[in-house]
């Protein structure tokens, strides 16, 4: 394989077969293909593409350039999930016990904070105590017990990904559908799962932001899940708003664990329940999603849901007295509440201004070495089409860095909109995509 060619094949938009995109991976996970070679090709991808079967071929050499977990030893139709991510999107903490105590196993590698969206794993660590970082005979052992367990990336796992994300980030084609594809479902299937469901956001605080991105994009993703034989359905789902109220690692914790406990967050449970029900679906413990939907509700309901997140906490090192008496937790030095300056209705959010305000307060890092402030975040009072009134709280922020309290009031007052004349509150759930394409989503009653 002459890699040159290969780069010159691509950037003429010709189609590569698997042979040749398996040897120029593989080939740069060995060093023997360098960094500018591969950054050639990662940008000849961004301007030409890939065909489905091109998309299909090179997630399969990426998922196979590592460890591919063997879970079949435990019981089961594993089911995994995936959100593209957004802000205030903390559904894998409630999603992951709820499902498990429905009796479908939950595998789950999380990441941590990308740009403006927080990360699952950085949400689990605020948790004292909480250990992300297991071995791989661990993370077995684990589900095997409780049925769901939640880590970081191991070092086996699709290192073809790690190497190549990291060039994507400094060489601006992290933007690119295929590859999007490749990197999302090369780490997902080689958690060991035998089914996924996707989360695909949509919206001002969403990385596709238009709605014809979100279509391409949860295309790509399921095409990618059933070409190498794994069921993958997956839904369009809103995020020009954050998610519930809470944006900050412990503050999601707790909305977390007070929805776990039966408290009634609309949109962040209508989302959870949707994409429990299509993994019971897929999991065989439910003829149709609507079914699956009702299992999981009475899940939460019974408390069993709860239950199973004290279980993989305690198990996974996780300090309980926090999560049961949520109070215990330490304060934010500095709490502010800013209210608004107008009478109306509240008629949109700058969601990705509110994940990167999140991030100058402590919720994430500018840079890799940064420490995060597991404390800090924002609480919001109102949603889309809520009434306002003047001097009411639009929201508190939490914070020990005293200099950034002025700005932060400014911003979060500027990123939610009110207005004189209220809108139409946007479905959470905008479409279903499955093997046959993509149809609405019909919003069935959840409560």
């Amino acid at each position: 394989m002459n890699p040159v060619e290969l780069i010159r094949k691509k950037r003429n938009g010709e189609t590569l077969t698997k042979e040749e995109l398996e040897s120029f991976v593989l080939g740069y996970v060995k060093g023997s293909i360098p960094d500018y070679q591969m950054s050639a090709f990662l940008m000849a991808v961004y301007f030409t593409g890939m065909k489905a079967e091109e998309t299909v071929a090179f997630t399969d050499v990426m998922l196979r350039s590592g460890e591919i977990i063997d879970l079949s030893a435990i019981p089961g139709t594993k089911v995994g999930k995936h959100s593209t991510g957004g802000v205030g999107d903390k559904v894998s903490l409630i999603l992951a016990p709820m499902v498990a105590a429905c009796g479908v196993p939950v595998p789950m590698i999380s990441g941590r904070g990308l740009g403006h969206t927080g990360g699952t794993l950085d949400k689990l660590e605020s948790i004292p105590g909480f250990r992300a970082s297991l071995s791989v005979e661990e993370y077995k052992q684990i589900i095997g017990e409780l049925g769901l367990v939640l880590i970081g990336q191991t070092e086996e796992i699709a290192p073809a990904d790690r190497k190549i994300y990291a060039l994507r980030d400094c060489t601006a084609t992290i933007e690119s559908i295929p590859l999007i594809a490749g990197s999302i479902m090369s780490k997902k299937l080689a958690e060991g799962t035998d089914a996924l469901v996707l989360d695909v956001k949509c919206g001002n605080g969403a990385f596709m932001r238009e709605y014809d991105d979100s279509v391409a994009l949860a295309n790509a993703l399921v095409a990618a899940g059933n070409g190498v034989g794994k069921k993958t359905i997956g839904f369009i789902t809103d995020m020009n708003q954050p998610l519930g109220f809470a944006v900050g690692n412990w503050l999601e914790v707790v909305e977390s664990v007070e929805c776990l406990r039966g408290k009634d967050v609309p949109d962040l449970m209508e989302v959870t329940y949707v994409v429990g029900g299509a993994m019971l679906f897929l999991g065989n413990k439910a003829d149709s999603i609507e079914e699956g939907i009702k299992l999981c509700q009475s899940a939460i309901w019974s408390g069993k849901a709860f239950e199973r997140f004290l279980q993989i906490v305690e198990r996974q090192g996780g300090d309980l007295s926090f999560i049961r008496k949520l109070e215990r937790y330490p304060k934010a030095k500095y709490s502010v509440e800013v209210k608004s300056g107008a009478r109306g209705y509240v008629v949109g959010f700058a969601t990705t201004r509110l994940g990167l305000l999140a991030i100058d307060l402590g919720v994430g890092r500018k840079k890799v070495d940064e420490v995060i402030d597991p404390k800090a975040g924002m609480l919001l009072a109102k949603k889309v089409g809520d009434k306002v009134e003047k001097g009411e709280t639009l929201g508190v922020i939490y914070t020990d860095r005293a200099n950034v309290l002025d700005h932060a009031k400014r911003e979060l007052e500027t990123c939610i909109q009110v207005a004189a004349t209220g809108v139409d509150r946007l479905p959470c759930i905008r479409a279903f995509v499955d093997a046959n394409g993509i149809r609405p989503w019909i919003s069935h009653e959840m409560h």
